[in-house]
């Protein structure tokens, strides 16, 4: 990651230490892969997010999911709440390309796991959106299955944030939007623990921005002129740990990714899709049962303070990670979405 992300700017948000990358793929095994498209009023893509290195398929994951404001079509949350699991990777795209990517990510499922539809049931894939028409031709179609495969195969622990896969045509704060990472290490009396976050930011007006509780957008607004348009946008949340935890535990975890939202200037407006979905590495549930029983580690209750603190600093700051490592997008009808860095350079703002 060679970007120049919102810590090189001077701003350091919370107080908890990150990991290594400050990023999603902190948490061991996950990685995340693009496919951006990036042609006349074509700007838009697919990310990728893989949970863990084996076939989660067959090594589930412990997850859920949080409803913050429904306007949003995602897929596959509804057995996710119902059974408390993850069988597939995440894929995040635009609103209108939620069926092509499903249908690619069956398909990538089928091929690794014969079983499935055979002496299984079915799977469940699980796709995110947010919708780019400001920026992307939406109606176009533009997504193809070997893009979610591309995505799909390129994942990795080191990626690219800002204007890029899912990314592409996404605005947040009247400026360019995107995919956007964070993390944070949890201190416990048992271990050390890590709590990553990936964004997809498509939402709020440019006068609601905070960095660090400073009304940089305010300031902006007064050299920039901005759409009056109501505030529509989505945002998507992904959250990962290899904290152990129960799903009713993740649940409340992930809750919690509201007050980093919030803490960047977002009012959650009643034409917005803010959906969270998280999940563990801490444990595997195999599709087969081997075994009687399965048994599984939990934090004690009072432990979980400090993870509620950490997905608050991680969104936060991937939110303000997807704004600063953004270029200049310029698409459908000649619209275009300026990056919060370009305009920092140009205006007398700052951000300390």
């Amino acid at each position: 990651m060679s970007q120049l992300r919102i810590r090189d700017f001077g701003v350091d948000i919370g107080t908890l230490s990150t990991g290594r990358r400050n990023a999603i793929t902190d948490v061991e095994g996950v990685r995340v892969g693009h496919c951006t498209l990036r042609e006349g009023s074509t700007q838009t893509g697919v990310t990728a997010i893989l949970p863990h290195e084996g076939n989660i398929f067959k090594e589930k994951l412990i997850a859920s999911n949080h409803i913050i404001n429904g306007f949003g079509k995602t897929m596959g949350t509804v057995q996710m709440n119902e059974l408390g699991t993850l069988e597939t990777p995440i894929l995040l795209t635009n609103t209108l390309s939620i069926g092509t990517a499903s249908e690619a990510l069956i398909e990538y499922m089928l091929e690794r796991n014969p079983e499935i539809g055979r002496s299984t049931g079915s799977v469940n894939p699980v796709v995110g959106e947010c919708n780019d028409m400001i920026l992307n031709d939406i109606r176009s179609l533009s997504i193809e299955k070997k893009h979610v495969l591309q995505a799909l195969e390129e994942a990795s622990s080191e990626f690219t944030e800002g204007s890029v896969g899912a990314g592409r045509g996404m605005v947040c704060y009247s400026l360019k939007g995107g995919v956007g990472s964070s993390s944070r290490l949890v201190e416990l009396h048992h271990g050390t623990y890590t709590v990553g976050v990936l964004v997809l930011t498509n939402f709020g007006r440019m006068g609601d921005l905070l960095v660090n509780g400073r009304p940089v957008g305010e300031q902006l607004s007064r050299h920039v002129e901005v759409s009056k348009e109501a505030d529509k946008g989505s945002v998507m949340v992904v959250v990962a740990t290899d904290l152990p935890v129960s799903e009713r535990q993740l649940n409340r975890i992930i809750k919690r990714s509201v007050t980093g939202l919030a803490r960047t200037g977002s009012l959650i407006t009643t034409g917005s899709g803010d959906v969270v979905i998280g999940f563990s590495t801490a444990a595997k549930v195999p599709y087969k049962a081997d075994t009687p029983l399965l048994s599984f580690q939990t934090i004690h209750e009072e432990d979980i303070d400090e993870a509620f603190r950490a997905v608050s600093e991680a969104t936060e700051e991937a939110v303000l990670n997807s704004l600063i490592t953004a270029d200049s997008v310029t698409g459908r009808d000649g619209n275009e979405a300026q990056p919060l860095r370009s305009l920092l350079e140009k205006y007398p703002v700052s951000l300390l």
